[in-house]
């Protein structure tokens, strides 16, 4: 029996959109393998290998990096210009936060907080770029992260004194001075949160070493990464915005849901109501009796 080519086209025309679908559906789960495969293998999120800083090779690939994309608001060797501060005492850790978290390069005017965005550069420029940044003076290191090193309950004690009055208790963020503010942690890597206590980016302060242990550092990372790993098993978290507002949302709209709850069953609708039966006279009675 011949084919009928026509038919079997238009078959294949009906099963195009589910082979297309397909192949996205394929596209999205080996992304989504691969980016966990890659977090499996950076579970820190140092992003670079720090031991690749001190080679010439890099520090020079890096060197090439910043004539082309900062020097225009960093200066020739990082020294500065009106548009953008000094490099020659940043150190590493302070390039390796700023380009990891996207904050470099600054897209927004020179007196505008910089935000967290996608890191401009390949995990390779940055390693390069911040090889060059550290070469150029003095400054902190990328740190050594080791949360078995940290304590949970000392790091929930030290996050509420010194870093909830300005990220909340949950980490979520709020609202600083002069237009600035403090950033959620949700997305913040280990490293970063370790690296934000040593630099002091935007109105941060600087947790300096010699008040603050390796140890001590290490707890608050370990309780800022538990904050992010928290489930919600009472149900909606609200953005875990706090438990005064979280508190004053539930109170505000379980009492008025309530009172409306009671003001619809006692409510009486308008034509509900039963006529007023009326009275049997005396004469009617008496008619129907004949």
């Amino acid at each position: 029996m011949a084919l009928r080519p026509p038919a079997l086209r238009a078959g294949h025309l009906r099963l195009l959109p589910v082979a297309v679908a397909l192949v996205v559906a394929a596209a999205g789960l080996l992304g989504a393998q691969a980016q966990a495969a890659e977090e499996d293998s950076d579970p820190l999120g140092y992003v670079i290998d720090p031991a690749a800083l001190d080679d010439p090779a890099t520090v020079a690939d890096g060197a090439e990096l910043f004539r082309v994309g900062c020097v225009s608001c960093h200066g020739p060797g990082g020294v500065g210009s009106p548009r953008g501060p000094g490099l020659t005492g940043a150190g590493a850790a302070s390039a390796h936060f700023y380009l990891t978290t996207g904050r470099m390069p600054h897209t927004g005017a020179s007196d505008e907080q910089a935000i967290r965005k996608p890191p401009a550069h390949s995990p390779e420029e940055i390693e390069a770029l911040v090889a060059y940044v550290a070469s150029l003076g003095e400054g902190q290191a990328i740190p050594h992260v080791d949360l078995a090193e940290g304590n949970l309950q000392e790091g929930g004690d030290l996050f509420r004194g010194e870093c909830a009055a300005c990220h909340s208790a949950t980490g979520a963020g709020g609202a600083l001075s002069f237009g600035q503010n403090a950033p959620s942690l949700d997305e913040a890597t280990p490293v970063q949160v370790y690296e934000a206590m040593l630099v002091g980016p935007g109105q941060m302060p600087v947790f300096s070493p010699t008040a603050f242990t390796e140890e001590e550092l290490n707890s608050i990372v370990l309780y800022v990464e538990t904050l992010q790993n928290l489930g919600d098993p009472g149900g909606f978290s609200l953005g875990r915005v706090g438990p005064i507002p979280e508190g004053f949302v539930a109170v505000v709209v379980g009492t008025g849901g309530l009172m409306l709850v009671v003001f619809l069953i006692g409510r009486r609708r308008t034509g509900e109501a039963e006529p007023a039966s009326q009275p049997v006279r005396p004469a009617d009675t008496v008619g129907a009796g004949r």
